[in-house]
């Protein structure tokens, strides 16, 4: 590995699972958008296996340059280069894509930036396309795990805008959309894939 790429043992350590379910779900050709693409190992790992996805990452500006080195070292044909995407602050892409990606974000986001977030989806989705989001989510007000209660006083505590975000919260944001909730899936490490579809 190059010294000068980013490196998240988490993005290592929950790859397979979450591919698991894109094998799944990502069947149809067609372009993704994913939002949040932090180190870039996401984004090679997924472009690499999914090789009949065009896969393009996006995240704040200061990001991108460890994306854009785990994507050179990988030279992936199907992986774009990655693009600023400030939920809030940058202009999202025209063209529309069949689904949209993201991982342990919404947690970190303030919640105008969360409101933003699925505004901006809504707009990017193709008619009928889906959009995965990934991380620990509430279920009803409640925490689905005691490390999830732990996870997010330690959030609140660094920065109170930022916290484990509840289920129900984002589905009325996605309803409002224009998204309609089509799944909840359990994966390891008391973490979900959440998913909307376009409709």
């Amino acid at each position: 590995m190059a010294s000068d790429k980013p490196y998240a043992p988490a993005a290592e350590q929950n790859r397979a699972p979450i591919l698991e379910v894109l094998r799944e779900r990502f069947l149809a050709h067609g372009r993704v958008l994913e939002i949040g693409a932090g180190t870039g190992q996401h984004a090679v790992h997924f472009a690499a296996a999914l090789p009949h996805l065009d896969w393009h990452p996006s995240d704040v500006a200061e990001n991108l340059p460890g994306v854009e080195a785990w994507r050179r070292d990988a030279a992936v044909p199907n992986l774009r280069p990655a693009r600023p995407l400030d939920v809030l602050r940058d202009p999202w892409p025209e063209r529309p894509f069949e689904y949209v990606y993201s991982a342990n974000t919404v947690h970190i986001m303030h919640w105008p930036a969360v409101e933003a977030l699925f505004a901006g989806v809504a707009r990017v989705l193709a008619p009928d396309g889906l959009f995965a989001l990934y991380g620990p989510f509430a279920h009803d007000g409640a925490h689905t795990a005691e490390s999830n209660a732990r996870f997010d006083q330690m959030l609140r505590a660094q920065d109170p805008g930022m916290g484990v975000r509840d289920r129900a919260h984002l589905d009325a944001l996605a309803t409002a959309a224009g998204l309609a909730p089509e799944a909840v899936i359990d994966l390891p490490a008391n973490n979900q894939i959440l998913l909307w579809r376009r409709t």
